[in-house]
């Protein structure tokens, strides 16, 4: 099978643990390139993600960049840095894995606009407006939930759309997902949120939401994170009945794989990392489902969103 996912948070991991400059080869975290190369192709959006008190004295999207672009160095025979979808076909035709970015929450870029356009010259792809605390920009589903994208949130979605860059809700107040969706004619994702109608975490997307991500042609990435999929001992089939739900909701194109490896402290009962999503698609396989669908939800759906 091949594995595209649309969010992870190992660079933190790695930058954090005090792992050295190479560990994304092998390490004891959710994710490495050891065991994602046992997926015919593995691809994966990092995200540079932080908090101001993790880098007193200095920029925590500078620092995790900064290692980002060393572990591609480290790993050049393993992995691609890439940028488009025509990059992660090359790392296919090469044997590597495709290495995209995205930044989750613009207070890393501290909000500005100027931060998020040298972003985008230097690769990320991908933007969650917030984490879970409110900004100058918005509201976030943790704190200040009633509240939508300010004036200064409505340009920097505009702005961060003329980039080309993919407008992430994933962590969004519900008044600003709607915001969002009314600014954008094109496709937007929720790279890493789960159904709410199956389990009711502010976390996660209801069924209208889905559908506007379905009917602007975006995707929603499943979430593998134990806490967004049901109570107590979760286990693969308590996610089968996300996916399930997201396909009754005419999801075929749409659905896709957002595991929030390495942000998460839990998964469902029998995964321990990357190399456990076979497991999921496998138990899809047994429920009949045909291959054609899983490559869409596991690769293709995420891959035909990113920048061409």
């Amino acid at each position: 099978m091949k594995l595209l996912d649309g969010h992870c948070d190992t660079l933190l991991g790695l930058h954090f643990s005090g792992a050295p400059v190479g560990a994304l080869a092998d390490n004891q975290l959710h994710i490495d390139l050891k065991r994602a190369s046992g997926f015919e192709h593995y691809g994966q959006l990092f995200a540079i993600f932080g908090i101001p008190e993790m880098a007193p004295d200095g920029d925590i999207f500078d620092i995790l960049y900064s290692r980002f672009l060393a572990e591609m160095d480290a790993c050049v025979d393993q992995v691609r840095f890439c940028r488009s979808q025509a990059d992660a076909m090359l790392a296919r035709q090469e044997g590597k894995s495709a290495a995209f970015l995205s930044v989750e929450g613009a207070e890393v870029l501290g909000c500005r606009i100027e931060k998020l356009e040298q972003a985008a010259e230097k690769g990320v792809i991908s933007l969650c407006l917030t984490w879970n605390r409110p900004t100058v920009l918005t509201g976030s589903c943790s704190e200040d939930k009633d509240r939508g994208l300010s004036k200064e949130g409505e340009d920097y979605v505009r702005r961060a759309s003329e980039l080309g860059m993919v407008l992430d809700v994933s962590h969004l107040s519900d008044p600003a997902f709607w915001d969002l969706e009314k600014l954008l004619d094109g496709p937007f994702i929720a790279s890493h949120s789960n159904s709410r109608a199956v389990f009711g975490h502010p976390r996660n997307l209801t069924d209208d939401m889905f559908r506007a991500i379905r009917d602007h042609g975006g995707t929603a990435g499943l979430n593998l994170y134990a806490a967004f999929l049901g109570e107590g001992d979760v286990s693969i089939d308590d996610t089968l009945r996300h996916v399930e739900h997201f396909l009754e909701l005419g999801g075929e194109k749409t659905l896709a794989i957002g595991g929030d490896l390495d942000g998460c402290e839990k998964l469902p009962e029998g995964m321990h990392g990357v190399q456990d999503v076979k497991l999921l698609y496998e138990q899809l396989q047994l429920r009949g489902y045909p291959e054609m669908l899983l490559e869409d939800i596991f690769y293709r759906n995420l891959l035909r969103v990113l920048p061409e």
